[in-house]
């Protein structure tokens, strides 16, 4: 036998297809059968190659992150609040329905279900979601100091529940909700925002 061979597998391709899978059956109902399976590979190689099966889900949720990242720097470029909120939630709508890709969204699915032996992947999610809530509170607050939101307008707050909106929309995603329906709830979460805006698209126009 050759000593130090190399994996016989391409760990980026291996990820997305870990991902998908997480995605659509959620980090409990993902088999390791049904993992290796969709990853080309046996056990005894997926736990070489990353340790364990929530090391395997951290690893998938750090390429989603990647994957999401540059659409994330589009969002937060909006020159207004109401502008970020818009492309956030409509984009939400979009992606979450998008047909080659699970529905809904791998934060959220990944850890809707999940028994005292994986106690710690909620978190894990919970932590991820936050780090997309602390973005879009860092620009709000930005858009207050611009003056483009109210004074009284609670950047933080804001920030929550445009957040709880993204999560709802993930679950009528994964519950057979389409596009439209998604985009309902979006434009109702954006009229919100434009309420607390200073300079709404009326008056800028």
């Amino acid at each position: 036998m050759a000593i130090g061979r190399p994996r016989a597998f391409d760990r980026d391709t291996a990820l997305e297809q870990a991902m998908e899978v997480f995605w659509r059956h959620g980090y409990e109902g993902a088999t390791i059968a049904q993992l290796t399976d969709a990853m080309g590979i046996n056990p005894p190689s997926l736990y070489a190659a990353f340790g364990s099966k929530e090391a395997l889900l951290k690893a998938a949720l750090d390429r989603y992150a990647a994957r999401r990242e540059a659409w994330m720097e589009e969002v937060l470029s909006a020159p207004t609040a109401r502008e970020v909120t818009s492309r956030m939630l409509m984009g939400v709508a979009e992606k979450q329905t998008d047909p080659s890709n699970p529905p809904g969204c791998l934060l959220v699915q990944g850890g809707l279900a999940c028994g005292s032996g994986s106690a710690n992947v909620p978190f894990e999610l919970a932590a991820r979601r936050a780090q997309t809530e602390e973005q879009l509170r860092h620009r709000f607050e930005r858009a207050k100091e611009e003056g483009d939101l109210a004074g009284a307008a609670d950047p933080a707050a804001l920030a929550r529940y445009v957040s709880a909106v993204i999560t709802g929309m993930s679950v009528m995603a994964s519950s057979g909700a389409d596009r439209e329906a998604l985009a309902q709830v979006a434009t109702v979460a954006i009229r919100s925002v434009e309420e607390q805006s200073v300079r709404t698209p009326a008056a800028a126009n």
